[in-house]
């Protein structure tokens, strides 16, 4: 489906160089803020402890978290948990004050403000299981990144595999970088979104790989050059259709979830904005550098006793 259509190829590639030159500031500051900063962990990742409170009725989140924040307590977050008549409250480990301690003191002030209070259950998160959900989330990353060159590679050409996921990471590093430099809360919901992205973000550059390749069947004449712009061009109205409902549903989370889906929502924002960017500007971009040819993607593909001229001869879309 289509809604527009752009009848003159627009020339993505001969601006290349200054978008990626932009793309490599941008990487870089993320990563300078990811290491004078770091990552804003949360409970389950640093250690801490979670109390389940139930009420009879519905809970006034606000009032809730006012109440609680009275208290001097710092980074302590309360969100609906199964219903709305439940909170799980979050308490981050404090020097210099037991754990027991801070749970008896916010479970009174949950129970002074509304006497109905009942406390469901308390667990403590520490530290080590925080370092194993660290290691066992980067175990992730590096499986999602490994399947995905993988995937790429066995499908098209391991100079795509390259460019797709270089082009990834930029999104992710980014994702961190913003985090980083605004100290946003990382929890494991965004560890989830992250991993998300790079899902999604891989999905919009094998939609414009594929179009490349069907592109060298059919263009016999164009330069390398001329047929991603082509690709690109081709598939715009489809980039913009997907990702703009995509980012619809995920800007109702990001105004109208409340806390508990904000930060997920955030980092899916931004990496679905930065993903699309990517995909034009950094997969396509590195794959034509890397001396991606025609010849790179015929090898083998065109079935015995097919036209090679067919334009839909043998191609995948």
């Amino acid at each position: 489906m289509e809604f527009f259509r752009i009848r003159r190829d627009i020339p993505f590639m001969r601006h290349a160089l200054a978008f990626n030159t932009v793309s490599l500031i941008t990487f870089l500051a993320a990563v300078f803020f990811l290491f004078s900063n770091g990552l804003n962990l949360s409970v389950e990742f640093t250690g801490g402890t979670l109390m389940e409170v139930n009420y009879p009725h519905a809970v006034d989140l606000d009032a809730a978290r006012h109440t609680v924040q009275g208290l001097g307590l710092k980074d302590v977050q309360l969100q609906n948990f199964g219903s709305s008549q439940d909170i799980l409250v979050r308490l981050p480990a404090s020097k210099g004050a037991s754990a027991s301690s801070q749970n008896d003191q916010v479970f009174a002030a949950l129970k002074a403000a509304d006497n109905s209070a009942q406390l469901r259950r308390t667990e403590f998160v520490g530290p080590q299981v925080g370092d194993e959900l660290a290691i066992d989330g980067l175990k992730a990353l590096a499986f999602v990144v490994a399947g995905i060159m993988l995937y790429l590679a066995i499908r098209f050409e391991w100079k795509f595999s390259v460019a797709a996921i270089v082009a990834n990471l930029h999104d992710v590093v980014i994702i961190l970088g913003f985090f980083a430099f605004f100290q946003w809360e990382f929890s494991l919901p965004v560890l989830a979104a992250v991993l998300a992205v790079l899902g999604y973000s891989v999905n919009e550059s094998v939609v414009i790989f594929d179009r490349i390749r069907e592109n060298f069947r059919r263009y016999r004449k164009l330069t390398t050059i001329q047929v991603i712009d082509n690709a690109i061009t081709s598939t715009m109205s489809r980039t913009i259709i997907t990702h703009g409902c995509t980012q619809l549903m995920v800007l109702s989370m990001l105004l109208f979830g409340g806390p508990s889906l904000h930060y997920f929502a955030l980092a899916l924002t931004i990496g679905i904005l930065f993903g699309i960017y990517s995909s034009v500007f950094v997969a396509a971009a590195i794959a034509m550098w890397l001396g991606i040819e025609r010849e790179d993607l015929m090898k083998g593909s065109t079935p015995q006793g097919s036209d090679p001229e067919d334009p839909n001869s043998g191609a995948v879309v």
